[in-house]
């Protein structure tokens, strides 16, 4: 019996997800649901890229956690636009929740939107959010098994963010190993390596986040001409 009610929830999703994704076309917007396990580095990654982009791309933010806003509140020190969605209990975002996160943003003046979701690495996986792809980010404390575990989560992001590699020389993880793993079950990742506290890695993604924003805006001038 639970099975239909599942899939009603998923489809109910998919329908809200759909118009969010056309709201955000129509704003010529990148959008990146950035997935990943607590304390993987989410909002860490988003500060440093805030300040990567700053000077060339708008950048948006919209926070989902359980309770509080102290990531929220992290990011707006950046100077950017960004929304807090409490989720109350709920393990992940869901359409409907962006949906209503979306009057309190200026989509019109912004090029790139981050979400930030709940800090998991199983119902995240499940739930469009109306983007144009997932992304997730693993840090090298939490173990190369981890594709193992949760697969749909490699599944389904388009791009791996290995995070920490500074603390390589301290935790038993092998980068290969984790990297192969995750091919294993996605071909298509684009992986990156870095690590938010020293830097290292970032410019790679800082680039091809610029290449997609430009894409996107070739895509909507492109429509319009």
């Amino acid at each position: 019996m639970k099975v239909p009610v599942v899939r009603n929830i998923l489809e109910a999703n998919e329908r809200l997800a759909e118009g969010n994704r056309r709201i955000f076309r129509q704003a010529g917007l990148f959008v990146i649901n950035l997935m990943s396990g607590p304390g993987a580095g989410k909002t860490s990654l988003l500060e440093r890229t805030i300040d990567a982009l700053r000077h060339e791309i708008h950048i948006g933010v919209i926070e989902g956690d359980i309770q509080s806003s102290y990531d929220a509140e992290r990011i707006g020190q950046k100077g950017v636009q960004v929304v807090q969605l409490n989720t109350g209990g709920s393990c992940h975002l869901d359409g409907n929740m962006i949906q209503s996160s979306l009057d309190a943003l200026d989509l019109e003046n912004l090029d790139l939107l981050m979400v930030e979701n709940v800090g998991n690495l199983v119902c995240p996986a499940e739930f469009n959010l109306g983007e144009d792809m997932k992304a997730m980010i693993l840090s090298v404390a939490e173990g190369d098994d981890k594709p193992l575990k949760y697969p749909v989560m490699f599944q389904e992001s388009r791009v791996l963010l290995i995070n920490k590699i500074d603390l390589l020389p301290y935790v038993d993880c092998d980068v290969g190993k984790m990297k192969e793993r995750a091919l294993q079950l996605n071909a298509n990742l684009e992986i990156f390596e870095l690590s938010c506290r020293t830097g290292e890695g970032l410019e790679p993604w800082a680039d091809w986040l610029r290449q997609q924003v430009s894409g996107r805006k070739a895509e909507v001038y492109g429509a319009k001409t």
